[in-house]
């Protein structure tokens, strides 16, 4: 499993920070624990944040640049792309990692990276951080934006 070796940290403190979680609207059992996980380590921050559905995982990029640049410190997309019979998955895995590498880029603001990318349908549900899931990859994107809005915080005072 791909957890293995992931850093063990304390909750952070990011009061003063705003964040805006951006999930897809496919797979929602999926979506659902990872928008869970996200918000249990936003709540326990003390940052506010928001939550922004959009239609999936292609369009996270463009609602987190606009998120970022409506003025959060951070940006959480979550999405989830399963594998099918066609290059579809290629593409849209492509695009929604690649978009948001470039938005984090473009607005030197962090964005946490919650995209499964899957073969299949039970990876997504070891990954979501359900009760019997193996691990929470929402709750490790917040965190993950959280950590690197802070350091920027730093290294910008």
């Amino acid at each position: 499993m791909s957890g293995h070796g992931a850093p063990r940290a304390e909750a952070v403190d990011a009061s003063g920070l705003s964040v805006v979680v951006i999930a897809g609207q496919w797979h929602d059992t999926i979506t659902d624990g990872l928008i869970a996980g996200a918000k249990r380590i936003l709540d326990a921050s003390g940052a506010t944040w928001r939550l922004v559905r959009v239609p999936g995982s292609f369009e996270l990029p463009v609602a987190a640049k606009a998120a970022l640049d409506a003025g959060a410190d951070a940006a959480v997309a979550l999405g989830v792309i399963i594998r099918g019979g066609t290059p579809h998955f290629d593409f849209v895995s492509s695009a929604a990692t690649d978009g948001l590498t470039r938005v984090a880029l473009d607005t030197g603001k962090p964005v946490g990276f919650g995209v499964l990318t899957l073969d299949d349908e039970q990876q997504g549900l070891d990954r979501a951080g359900l009760e019997g899931s193996k691990e929470d990859k929402g709750a490790e994107a917040a965190d993950a934006a959280l950590r690197t809005a802070i350091t920027l915080r730093e290294l910008r005072a």
